[in-house]
Parts: structure tokens; C-alpha cells; sequence
């Protein structure tokens, strides 16, 4: 509409001047009249000024941007996610299965009474069987090392199986009343964790390891202690996050000791543990608040109402279907140091959006008063209609070309001598 009225205006304008004989008759090219003249400066500023320029610069710079983070094993849903991930001064991390590989293994038992092995994991693998944490796979794991001549080995029913999410699960096998979970859980159900089972606890924290309580009818008979090893880029994407000034925050339903000790190798300052999943969501909703642009990173079911509390969502690849569905981002290969890469390519495209809007207003900030006929009156210059349309064309087509440049794009360079799943990549 505001392109009609100066077009409209730009032609009454040299139509009335023409009529008052407001510039000399010899300015008026001989195959036309004043009311012809008046008409192509008008039509040129109508040209000219056409906006497909303006409408171009964001939807071509987000289409190539999302197609490069596809290539690059970054799948980006949609402008808004990369508009977000661009402001992002702010990355919540799980613990399992983000900073670590995600495949804990049983590294220790310890038990408290009298019982054969084979028959304490028999009862404890009962129980997780049914549990989707990857703590209860590992032991579940385990336990078929004491079934090696069973190709697919059973497991004695569990019944009135609850799993209490963050903490662990409860169930009756064979007549028994077990529980298997953290310290918390076992203090909530009135459990007493005697001294040695306390220091064996502190033990397996100082490890950075996970230490499971086990009790059987109420009476704690044992401590699993599982490792979960970490990444092995996962301190250096976090030295380079602090060097984009981007803080870096983990969140864990592990205990406060392990939480700390993984913090601590990894470098990150501030540790949220004994989260549940709403804790982790309201944990991100108070650092938006307080005026951070938030990330998370995450990749289980727990991780789903953080992630899309999030102002953006990553979710591992090898994670849940319901973490991929709830994520905004998701690092297809489940490399950490794809988060740098999504960070940056985000702030590159609208690096190039940002130019686009400069050169289309730039472009008709120039164009239109030359369209008007500004130098004709000094120089007898005129845009004739058809150069008007050429040139739009041409700040068009000039838009395109700088988005797709954006084809060019390599991730940052300190991310090439990284170690990635225990390979140097170069």
C-alpha cells in the first residue's frame, strides 16, 4: 500500500508540474507528453519498489540454513527453531545419555546379607525388566552374565510393578516386596541405609559412578554400582561454549555426589541433581525468567517437559521417540559437539538474513528516488519502466545467490580435531 501512494504521489506529483509548466517544455522527450512522462516515473517507482526483495531475505537464507544442518546431522524444525538457537546465552544438559555415552554397565556389587549372586540379580532384574532407564538395562544387562546358557533367559514374574520416575521402581517377585532405586527413594519408603551401605554410596559417587540400593521386604541386602563413562568431547564442547560465552548448566535425577563428580570432569559449575522431570522443566522456566534464552539437551522420556519448556529442544538421536518428537532440534548422529554446530549455523543464517534486509532496503533507499526522477531535473536521467523491472529482478535474484552461499558453510574449526565416539576426527 505505501508503495502505491509514493507511486501515486510520484506521478501527481510530475503530472502537476508539467500542467503549471513547472519545468522547462524542452525536459519532455519528444514521443511524449508531460502526462506520459509523469506516468513513467510513476510506474518505474511502482517497479522498483517492489518488495519481493524484502519477502525473500528470511525464507530462502531459513530454507538453505535448514537444509545445511540436515547435512550435517543437524535437523532443524522450522525458522522459529533457528531463530531461538541464535539467542540462545544459556544450555541445560542431561547427564545419561548426553554428557555420557548413555551405555552404563554394572561395575560392582555389594551385598549386605547372605544370598548367592545369581539369585539377588534374578530378583533385582525381575523388578527393572519392565523399566525403560538405561541403569535398569545395565543391570538387567548383567544379570544374563549369570544365564550365559539361556540365549533370550525369562525372569520370575513382577507384579504390582511402579516405576517412580528419578527415583526407581517397586515390585512383589516371588513373594517378595523389592525396591530398587536411589537413596532418596529408599528414606520415602522409611528404609534404613545403614552406615556401611552410606559409605559404600560415597565410595561409588567419588568414582562418579551411580550407586542403586536394593532392598528386599523392606530391609536394604545391597549396592549396584554402575559407570556410565563420559563422551569423550564432552569437556571440550563445554570449554568451547564458555569460550561463546554460553553457559552451561547439567540437570540429573542421578544423586548429588555422582552429579558433581561428572560436573566436575566435564567443567560445568552449576549442577541441578535428584531432579524429576516437572523439577527439570520449572528449573528451566525460573533460568528463562531470570532472562536466560534456554537450551536444553536431552534424550529420554524424562527430558521431554524440559525440552519443550526449552526456548529450544535438542534431542539426541539415539534417544526416545517421545524426546525426538518434543525437540525442536535433533543431532542425528547423537554427537554433543553437534550443539556448537546448530549454535553456530543458526547465528550464519541470520548473519545472512540480516544482510539480506540490508542490500533490499539499501537497494530501494537508492532506487526509488532515482525511479522518482530526483537526478532528471540535474542530469535528465530517467529509469524507464523496463530498467526498473530489470533491476528489481536483479535485487532479487541477488538475495538468492547470498542466501545459498550459505551452502558454503563449514562448522567451526575447533570442533575438526575433536574425539568422537573414541575416533580422532580430522
Amino acid at each position: 500500500m505505501q508503495v502505491i501512494v509514493v507511486s501515486f504521489s510520484t506521478w501527481l506529483a510530475w503530472f502537476l508540474a508539467g500542467k503549471i509548466h513547472g519545468y522547462p517544455k524542452s525536459w519532455i522527450p519528444s514521443s511524449m507528453d508531460s502526462f506520459e512522462l509523469a506516468l513513467q516515473f510513476g510506474i518505474s517507482v511502482m517497479v522498483i519498489a517492489c518488495p519481493c526483495a524484502l519477502g525473500l531475505a528470511t525464507p530462502t537464507a531459513v530454507m538453505v540454513g535448514t537444509g545445511v544442518g540436515a547435512s550435517q546431522g543437524v535437523l532443524i524444525k522450522g525458522g522459529q527453531a533457528l531463530e531461538s538457537a541464535y539467542k540462545v546465552n544459556c544450555i541445560v544438559f542431561n547427564k545419561t545419555g548426553t554428557l555420557t555415552m548413555g551405555k552404563p554397565v554394572v561395575v560392582n556389587t555389594r551385598l549386605f546379607r547372605t544370598m548367592a549372586l545369581q539369585e539377588f540379580y534374578e530378583l533385582v532384574a525381575a523388578a527393572e525388566v519392565n523399566s525403560e532407564h538405561p541403569l535398569a538395562k545395565a543391570i538387567v544387562e548383567y544379570a544374563k552374565k549369570f544365564r550365559e546358557d539361556e540365549e533370550n533367559p525369562t525372569w520370575p514374574e513382577a507384579q504390582d510393578f511402579n516405576s517412580i520416575t528419578g527415583h526407581g521402581v517397586k515390585a512383589i517377585v516371588r513373594n517378595k516386596e523389592l525396591i530398587v532405586g536411589n537413596k532418596s527413594l529408599m528414606l520415602e519408603e522409611n528404609i534404613v541405609v545403614p552406615v556401611n551401605a552410606e559409605e559404600i554410596l560415597l565410595e561409588t559417587e567419588g568414582l562418579a559412578q551411580t550407586g542403586i540400593l536394593v532392598a528386599i521386604d523392606r530391609k536394604l541386602v545391597g549396592v549396584v554400582a554402575i559407570s556410565d563413562p563420559l563422551k569423550p568431547s564432552a569437556a571440550e564442547v563445554i570449554s568451547i561454549l564458555k569460550y561463546m560465552k554460553i553457559r552451561s548448566i547439567m540437570v540429573t535425577g542421578d544423586n548429588w555426589g555422582t552429579a558433581k563428580s561428572i560436573a566436575k570432569e566435564v567443567g560445568i559449575d552449576t549442577v541441578i541433581a535428584e531432579a524429576k522431570p516437572e523439577h527439570k522443566a520449572e528449573r528451566v522456566k525460573e533460568l528463562q525468567a531470570s532472562g536466560y534464552i534456554v537450551a536444553m539437551v536431552g534424550d529420554g522420556i524424562n527430558d521431554s517437559p524440559a525440552l519443550v519448556a526449552a526456548d529450544v529442544g535438542m534431542a539426541i538421536g539415539a534417544g526416545t521417540d517421545i524426546a525426538i518428537e518434543a525437540a525442536d532440534i535433533v543431532l542425528m548422529k547423537s554427537y554433543l559437539e553437534d550443539v556448537i554446530t546448530a549454535i553456530d549455523l543458526s547465528r550464519k543464517t541470520f548473519s545472512r538474513i540480516r544482510l539480506n534486509y540490508i542490500w533490499a532496503l539499501g537497494y530501494n533507499i537508492i532506487g526509488i528516488p532515482i525511479a522518482a526522477g530526483v537526478l532528471f531535473p540535474s542530469t535528465r536521467f530517467r529509469l524507464p519502466p523496463w530498467i526498473a523491472g530489470a533491476a528489481m529482478a536483479a535485487s532479487s535474484v541477488s538475495v538468492v545467490c547470498c542466501s545459498l552461499l550459505l551452502k558454503n558453510y563449514r562448522r567451526p574449526k575447533v570442533l575438526d580435531n575433536l574425539e568422537i565416539g573414541g575416533v580422532i576426527v580430522e
